[in-house]
Parts: C-alpha cells; structure tokens; sequence
C-alpha cells in the first residue's frame, strides 16, 4: 500500500509526464520557468523553498504545499523553520488556509515517517 507521499509522487509524475508529452510550447516553458526559479540565485534554494511555501498556502494550493514541503524537507529545513513559515502564511492568509495548514501538517509528518523526524 502506497503512503501519502508516494502516492502524490506517483501521481505528480505521472500527471507531469501526461501534460509534457503533449508537446505544448506554453506549458513546457512555464514547466521550466518553474523549475528554474527554484535554483540558486540571489536567493538561497532553502529561501525561495519557504517563499513557495507560504505563498502555496496562502494560495490554498494543496498540491503546491506538498511540492514544497517535499523540496524543503529534501533541502534540510527543520520542522521549526516549516512551522515559523506556515505561521506567516497563516497569518497572510486568514483563517480560511486553516485546513490546508491542516493537510500541510499532515504532509510533514509523512515526510517525517518516511525518511526520519527533523529538529
């Protein structure tokens, strides 16, 4: 049986690889825009991670909120770091974000079973 995690993975990719293979100039280079402004720039990687952390959540974008959960934990942020960001998104965002802060708690622990518990 696949665990939250794997089965967003799974499903992320295969949705992914379903849009790129369409061959559509538009969603590949907003794809790769993607991909590329998560790199090192100006702002470290653990930065921008946070930055799309909170705007995920203020979003209300479940999907974007496991993404960058995900990218975080793979990052090294702590959990007190994910905690501090979620807040600021709470905050942002009022009290209507209150059940994806919910499922991105959720998430965290799942990524926290699976690969070990961060400070």
């Amino acid at each position: 049986m696949m665990d939250l995690v794997d089965e967003f993975e799974a499903y992320r990719a295969k949705m992914n690889g379903k849009i790129l293979d369409e061959n559509n100039k538009v969603l590949k280079r907003i794809f790769n825009l993607d991909t590329n402004s998560f790199t090192e720039g100006a702002l470290d990687v653990k930065t921008k991670e946070l930055l799309g952390l909170v705007s995920s959540l203020v979003l209300r974008c479940d999907d974007c909120v496991k993404y960058h959960l995900e990218s975080s934990y793979k990052e090294g942020l702590k959990r007190a770091q994910i905690v501090e960001a979620l807040s600021i998104g709470t905050l942002v965002g009022g009290t209507i974000v209150i059940p994806h802060l919910r499922r991105a708690f959720e998430y965290w622990e799942a990524l926290e079973q699976k690969f070990g518990k961060t400070e």
